[in-house]
């Protein structure tokens, strides 16, 4: 089972749609690429047989989303429950991009049978709980968890040496030569119960944060006082978070940027640290508590908090790395200093130490794909980059009347006059986008702003509107990441030594997805939907 909430995966963010849709859910695709060759496969993942042919599709039994436009994915899923809007609950909005700290407060109800993000998990978390206490009861899980940023795993692996224990280079020992390990205890009849409760932990372990360690003993004695207390069940006698509002006043209550109590006593913490005065950037907010009726009120700027590296002291605007220029505080690094030089085994055996230029990947020599430029036949082979979304509106990433209005109403790619002519394609008319990851259709921008022999193709734009049918196999044109596929480099997985952590998330830096090769043809502009 996958939940979606406000996540527009089928949409926006699965780099290799085509991939998701047949593999993730079993569904029909304009995937055109055949399986890797058994020696090229990895050769220590069991290969469950073959996915194409008959073979296995979908690993999904049940897609849920939590969202309230109509995107993509919740055209695909199998249940989609009404979200509220920001103007029909409570709830914050920061980001690190500003300094000011944001509330959502309802004008109206949610209508009919909408539900706000914060309602809608509570009662899922009810019903589950009240089956879980008979069927699932106590048990205890085994969890791995990567060596992670700011912790002592990070110097788990000196000089960059990674030892493999399972071939004997090293002995297993969990936090140095494989993951850390660590017994949990899952009560699944009490997950309501504690969803709607701090839990108190946050005092016992206190709250880590860059390296150090928060411990909110008054802010937890605070909101007890501001929420009240639950009574029975697992969370009994603990802050109330039974409610949205409730929740946010916790989150402020519980972060060095909105209590200035915690920012003094994290600096003081990192004095120590690092030996350098730097409690002086947050005292004069030693007393100052942002709550939710202030951030009601109007925006809130942040306080000065080592939870980021930048200072909003004396009113000054956020700029990252503040601290360590002018207060001489180490960056998070082996050294403290800035690094250039990275000399972890794996970058140095791919030759990057240093930053450098890499050319694209030869995709025609890899994977047999055409080679860029155009045949002498109606087809130009380019390479096709999705850039982020040009139209749309990013807060709610998606297209609206008036977006659409000054665009051309559906998928755009757009082209240089030489690679259009090349293929007899004038402004405004249909083209097909074909490689071995499937196939997009879409209208045509000729435009000299466009380098030749690159395509561009704005992230976002969406299966919902003005999609035609593929003259390739008379299935739905596809959207931008019908021609991408995620590829993992092997430097992205690194872990344990100085800032090199891996975490699950966008197996970034390079979004090398962004960067494919692509055979553009024309075709008829008679469409059919």
């Amino acid at each position: 089972m996958l939940t979606l909430w406000r996540a527009n995966l089928l949409g926006s963010s699965a780099k290799g749609n085509e991939y998701f849709l047949e593999h993730l859910l079993g569904a029909g695709s304009n995937l055109r690429a055949s399986e890797t060759p058994e020696d090229l496969r990895p050769g220590e993942v069991t290969w469950r047989g073959p996915a194409e042919g008959g073979g296995p599709r979908g690993k999904l039994d049940l897609l849920v989303s939590i969202d309230f436009r109509m995107t993509s994915s919740t055209l695909l899923s199998d249940i989609v429950l009404p979200a509220a809007t920001w103007y029909e609950k409570h709830d914050l909005s920061s980001t690190d991009m500003h300094p000011f700290v944001h509330a959502f407060t309802p004008a109206i109800d949610p209508p009919w049978e909408t539900r706000t993000d914060f309602d809608a998990f509570h009662a899922i978390a009810r019903a589950f709980s009240r089956l879980a206490a008979r069927h699932l009861g106590v048990r205890e899980d085994l969890v791995a968890t990567a060596l992670q940023h700011d912790t002592p795993g990070e110097t788990a692996q000196p000089g960059g040496t990674a030892l493999d224990w399972r071939a004997g280079q090293a002995p297993p020992i969990p936090g140095r030569t494989m993951p850390a390990l660590a017994v949990v205890e899952r009560d699944y009849g009490a997950v309501a119960d504690k969803l709607a409760t701090l839990g108190p932990l946050a005092e016992r372990l206190g709250l880590p944060a860059k390296g150090i360690v928060l411990h909110p003993d008054r802010e937890v004695t605070d909101l007890a006082h501001r929420n009240g207390v639950m009574l029975g069940g697992a969370g009994d006698g603990r802050p109330a978070l039974d409610t949205d509002a409730k929740l946010a006043e916790a989150i402020l209550a519980l972060s060095a940027t909105t209590n200035g109590n915690l920012a003094v006593q994290g600096f003081r913490t990192l004095e120590r640290r690092v030996g350098r005065p730097l409690a002086q950037l947050a005292e004069g907010s030693h007393e100052r508590r942002i709550t939710f009726a202030d951030t009601q009120a109007g925006p809130v700027p942040v306080i000065t908090s080592p939870e980021w590296s930048g200072s909003e002291t004396g009113g000054r605007r956020y700029a990252p790395f503040t601290t360590n220029v002018e207060q001489l505080k180490p960056w998070h690094t082996l050294t403290g200093r800035m690094h250039f030089l990275l000399d972890h085994d794996w970058i140095r055996d791919l030759g990057e130490t240093l930053p450098i230029y890499r050319p694209p990947l030869d995709m025609r020599r890899l994977f047999g794909e055409p080679a860029l430029g155009a045949d002498g036949g109606r087809q130009v082979t380019v390479r096709y980059l999705t850039p982020h979304s040009k139209w749309s509106i990013h807060s709610e990433y998606q297209d609206n009347l008036l977006m659409l209005s000054l665009s051309r109403g559906g998928p755009t790619v757009w082209m240089h006059p030489a690679d259009a002519g090349a293929i007899g394609v004038a402004d405004n008319q249909w083209v097909e986008a074909v490689n071995r990851n499937g196939i997009l259709v879409a209208r045509a921008i000729v435009s000299h702003r466009i380098p030749a022999g690159t395509v561009f193709v704005h992230h976002a734009q969406e299966r919902t509107i003005d999609v035609p049918r593929s003259e390739a196999n008379d299935r739905r044109g596809g959207i931008h990441n019908s021609l991408t596929r995620l590829l993992v480099k092997p430097t992205h997985l690194i872990g344990g030594y100085a800032q090199l952590s891996f975490a699950f998330n966008y197996l970034g830096p390079t979004g090398n997805q962004r960067d494919e090769v692509t055979v553009i043809r024309p075709r008829s502009q008679e469409v059919r939907y």
